[in-house]
């Protein structure tokens, strides 16, 4: 699906009684506007000059001294010389695609994956190519198939894209074990890695896991990590950690994109770290989130037909759903929103048409009062379009999938 295709559905969502579950918004309780008003008011008292001027394009130093003891918390050696501020992590896909693709060049990504890093690499007609994921993220063997089919046919990659913690839209997170695979994958065929990481300060249940980043020996890794979901995403506050040399490349470009993100917002972002705030708000908004999740999940079971599955993250923002191939999303979205319910058609998030059976599902922003009744309505869709196939004998077109539960 097209992204102007994907704006035109959510502007029917946008109707006051649905009950949507397709955007990728955080909730509004989850802003810490006391604490954001009184950093404003000190910021502009103690530093408004520099916080309202121009700022380098690589960022405030305070700030990227902070984001590199954070990274050094989760396992990543880097200094303050290795991070590049961006204005929110979709400008560092925009980044990363202009530095490094050259028209028709090899980009890997993953099978769905997350839409907004697809359309940044087909803006500079990359060639994409694709991954199915389990319930472990990136399939390895998979991955080492597709690379030595496209070295045999004098194809190079680029670099593979990923969101290995709480995968935007399947939720499901790549274990250790497989970020060390897909690192000695990189170094034996030669490509660079992005790992995009939105969520992983979002876990509700299990162990963390530390990034990809944390076991780059060789500089292949350029990480991204944002504020969006952790303070505000109107801030637009975002980083990179890359090498020395991917650095210097990125840093040319943004100069020439937007000169410097917010120094304004760079140093609320700093205060609010300084200050000791962010540690105990991330386990506010953990403890909002893994109710909302838990209550969707709980819905799932209680009104959706047993033909469906879902995944069970444990973090992050979704849940993807997967229908039996009979239905098609797609063509049920309308109905979806007649019994003024919302969420996103999976082939959205597919590169080869794929998907057709399955949906995005967010819980983070809706109450739990919504998401009960949100899940009974939808599950209602879902029982009369089954069951309307059935009756008519339509059963798909083969462009379902099997889901990762």
């Amino acid at each position: 699906m097209k992204a102007s295709e994907i704006r035109e559905l959510l502007k029917l969502t946008n109707q006051p009684d649905i009950i949507s579950f397709a955007g990728g918004l955080p909730s509004p309780l989850s802003f810490p506007k006391k604490e954001v008003a009184e950093i404003v008011k000190d910021v502009l008292k103690t530093r408004g000059e520099r916080a309202l001027q121009y700022g380098a394009t690589e960022g405030v130093n305070e700030f990227r001294e902070t984001i590199a003891q954070l990274m050094k918390k989760d396992g990543v050696e880097c200094d303050e010389s290795q991070v590049l501020v961006t204005s929110g992590s979709q400008q560092g896909l925009d980044l990363v695609a202009k530095v490094f693709i050259d028209p028709f060049d090899n980009i890997i990504v993953g099978s769905p994956t997350y839409l907004g890093g697809v359309n940044a690499f087909i803006a500079f007609q990359a060639s994409i190519h694709t991954v199915k994921l389990d319930d472990d993220g990136l399939q390895m063997e998979l991955l080492k198939e597709k690379l030595e089919a496209l070295r045999k046919a004098g194809k190079k990659i680029k670099f593979l894209y990923t969101i290995p913690t709480f995968h935007n839209p399947a939720g499901v997170t790549m274990p250790e074990k497989r970020r060390k695979e897909l690192i000695d994958l990189a170094s034996e065929y030669d490509f660079l890695i992005l790992e995009d990481d939105p969520y992983s300060k979002l876990r509700y249940d299990g162990e963390p896991i530390k990034p990809i980043k944390a076991f780059d020996d060789e500089g292949r890794v350029m990480y991204m990590g944002t504020f969006s979901k952790i303070l505000a995403p109107g801030l637009r506050v975002a980083w990179i950690v890359a090498s020395e040399d991917l650095h210097r490349k990125l840093t040319i470009v943004k100069q020439s994109t937007d000169l410097c993100t917010s120094p304004f917002g760079q140093y609320i972002a700093y205060e609010y770290v300084a200050r000791g705030y962010m540690e105990p708000h991330i386990e506010k908004i953990k403890s909002l989130y893994k109710v909302k999740k838990d209550a969707m999940l709980k819905a799932l079971e209680k009104y959706f037909p047993e033909e469906v599955k879902w995944t069970r993250p444990q973090g992050g923002l979704f849940l993807w759903v997967t229908c039996p191939p009979i239905v098609n999303t797609k063509e049920m979205f309308r109905e979806a929103i007649k019994d003024r319910v919302a969420y996103v058609t999976g082939s959205s998030f597919y590169v080869d048409g794929g998907g057709l059976n399955c949906m995005r599902l967010n819980f983070s922003f809706a109450t739990e009062q919504q998401i009960d009744e949100g899940i009974r309505r939808l599950g209602i869709t879902i029982k009369r379009e089954i069951e309307f196939k059935r009756e008519h004998n339509l059963w798909g077109n083969g462009l379902g999938t099997k889901g990762m539960v």
